[in-house]
């Protein structure tokens, strides 16, 4: 008969839950910071300087990067 042990994992769900959720707060982050380029390279488009470029996509990728190094350093039961 075989003793099957069960894997060790090195976090529990609970963090790997938290650190997808970072993950996706990243991914929203980056996209928000994408677009607002003009269609022809030659006219220049103040588009790339509004508000959900330059401060709202910086701050919810660096809140993306807080959530996960929370969800590494989340101490398990």
């Amino acid at each position: 008969m075989e003793n099957k042990q069960k894997p060790d994992f090195l976090f529990e769900s609970i963090n790997y839950k938290i650190l997808l959720i970072g993950l996706g707060v990243i991914a929203l982050g980056f996209i928000l910071m994408s677009g607002g380029g003009s269609d022809d390279p030659k006219v220049f488009s103040d588009a790339i300087f509004d508000f959900r470029r330059i401060r709202l996509a910086p701050t919810v990728v660096l809140i993306g990067f807080g959530i996960t190094i929370y969800s590494i350093f989340k101490k398990s039961k």
